[in-house]
């Protein structure tokens, strides 16, 4: 899916504090539950609604924003 143009997600960047997102929580956490769970959804319906070419300015990839909201 990298041809939309999405505000890509780094979620083992480095951050001031904590050390990184992944230091920050433990492995078991509520949080990696739903990033994995959501990763095995299809989400097709929602990458339709956004154009394929790079036009445009970019958006949070739909994955992040259903993280989000779950």
């Amino acid at each position: 899916m990298s041809h939309y143009n999405f505000i890509p997600i780094h979620r083992d960047q480095n951050l001031l504090l904590p050390p990184s997102l992944r230091e920050w929580l433990p492995e078991g956490d509520l949080a990696w539950f739903v990033i994995d769970a959501v990763s095995q959804m299809n989400l097709k319906p929602f990458y339709a609604r956004y154009r394929r070419d790079g036009w445009g300015n970019a958006a949070y990839d739909p994955v992040m924003m259903v993280c989000l909201l779950l």
